[in-house]
Formats: C-alpha cells, structure tokens, sequence
C-alpha cells in the first residue's frame, strides 16, 4: 500500500520516516518546497543516528530513503494511495479543507486518517462523502520512538477501516489502541489540563519552573516535567487543545491558563521559537529557566 502523508512539520516527517522505514512507499506532501527539504534532512539524520547506534543498518536506511518522495501538490501526491495521513497545523478550518480536497481527489476507497490531538473525528469527517472511511491516527512525539498510535473512531468510522488501521500500525510495530471520538481523546483529555495546572500553579505563585518541573519528575516518575514538556510539545499547541477541551465541554476547569495565552501572544512558544518556560541554545542539552521566570 502507497501511503501519503500530508504535512512536513515535526509529525509529518516522523510519520513518513516510519512508514518508509517499514517498507511503505510514502508520498510527503507539503505546499512548502523548503519546508519538504527540511523534512527529507531531518529524516536523514535521524537515520543517520539509527545506524551509529546499530538499530539499522546502511542498506535499510538507504531502501527508507528511496521509499520517500516529496510533492508540493496534494492532487498529484495522493494519486494511488490507499492509506493518507493528515498531519497539518491543529487548526480546524484547514482540517476541514484540507479533507474536502482530499475526497474530491483520492480513490473513493482510500482511507482519509488525521493525526490530530484533539479536534473532533466526526467533524472532519462530515466535510466528505466517505465518512465510513475517516478515523484518527494519532502518533506520539517524537513518532520514530513513541510506541503509540491513538486510534479514534468517528460517528460513522466502520469496523474494516479500523481493522485496517490497526494492522498498519502495527505493522509499524506500534501498538494501537482505540478510543471514541471526545474532545481531546484519552491522552490530551488527561494530559493538557496537568500542563495547564502547571501553568497555573506557576501563575499563581505557588513555586518556580524548576520546582514545579522536579516535585512531578522525581515525586511523580515523569521523565521530563510538565512546563519542560510544554515548551516540547509547543505552547500555541498546548493553548490550541485547551481551547478544543474548554469549547467542547463547556466546562471552566478547561480554561487555558492566562499566562499561556501570553506567552502564545508573546510569540514564546518552547523549542521551537528558543523560548518558552526555558531557554534553549542550537547544540547544548543544558536545560536553562527562561530569563522570564528566574528568581
């Protein structure tokens, strides 16, 4: 099966790496020609790691490489696919475009999948034709390693498409698990609010960065500590799937914290902008409080 992957950010790539890494022939599509090239050179030296570390060898790592191929036009990169991953920006109206393109332009028997953390199955399913066949496959950052893959059924997902979709993710040796189609699913209806009192619990005064990031490391069992993880994830991601779990269950525990918002608005929005709750420097792993928040 020939599988497209829509989206080169940081999901993208990671999921076109794996499934070109299991034999799959990937189509990675992104309107963005640098963004394409980033992707393929992030995929490489990940691979690159994979060898020195003796989990591949150089002929896999090669047969992954040519089983990768780049399109900036998503009609002509889903052409033959019969599995196509969406992995763009959470972001709700270019979902739904997004999959309005998609049934207009797939086979009629191609599964429409999402990787999305939050937004709701059903929804994105109700802008096609073909909603038996529209279920979330939701990867877990950093997608090479993180064993899980959330499966979300929508309203009208049939049993063969998830069936199919299990298979696949464990051919990928990830191990699949369902869930229903609620705001944020399991892992960031759990999750995201934890990060959020986080932010909270700093906001408020209650302890510093450090702090707070220790008692949940070494009290808790957390290999990193929430804010740390927050800035990893992505602050403007974090505020975007409480702004879908405070929407979609109305309910004021939900509330994104203040401070995130700021800190979204601020443009401070973790790794990827150099700074979040910490500060990060190309090429140290030295773990930095931000300026912002040291005492």
């Amino acid at each position: 099966m020939k599988v497209a992957v829509i989206g080169a950010g940081t999901m993208g790539n990671g999921i076109s790496h794996v499934f070109a890494q299991y034999g799959f022939k990937v189509n990675m599509i992104d309107v963005s020609a640098d963004a394409l090239k980033r992707a393929t050179d992030t995929i490489g030296k990940n691979l690159d790691r994979m060898v020195t570390k003796g989990k591949l060898t150089a002929e896999q790592k090669d047969s992954t490489i040519a089983n990768l191929s780049t399109f900036t036009s998503m009609e002509e990169g889903v052409k033959g696919c019969g599995l196509v991953v969406e992995a763009a920006t959470e972001n709700i109206d270019l979902k739904c475009k997004i999959f309005r393109d998609l049934d207009a332009f797939c086979d009629p028997n191609t599964i429409l999948s999402t990787n999305t953390s939050s937004i709701s199955i059903t929804k994105i399913a109700a802008q096609t034709k073909r909603p038996d066949k529209i279920i979330g496959m939701h990867f877990m950052n950093p997608v090479p390693v993180m064993k899980l893959v959330e499966v979300i059924r929508g309203y009208a997902t049939s049993d063969e498409v998830t069936k199919t979709v299990f298979d696949l993710s464990r051919k990928l040796e990830k191990i699949p698990v369902e869930v229903n189609d609620y705001p944020g699913f399991v892992a960031n209806r759990i999750l995201m609010p934890m990060i959020n009192e986080a932010i909270y619990s700093l906001y408020e005064g209650v302890a510093g960065v450090e702090e707070i990031d220790t008692v949940m490391r070494l009290g808790m069992a957390h290999p990193m500590g929430p804010l740390q993880l927050a800035d990893f994830i992505g602050l403007d991601v974090c505020l975007s799937i409480m702004r879908v779990l405070h929407d979609g269950f109305g309910n004021p525990k939900y509330a994104p914290c203040p401070l995130l918002v700021n800190m979204v608005m601020a443009g401070n929005l973790g790794v990827k902008s150099k700074t979040g709750f910490y500060e990060y420097t190309e090429g140290s792993k030295e773990v930095v409080v931000a300026s912002k928040f040291r005492k």
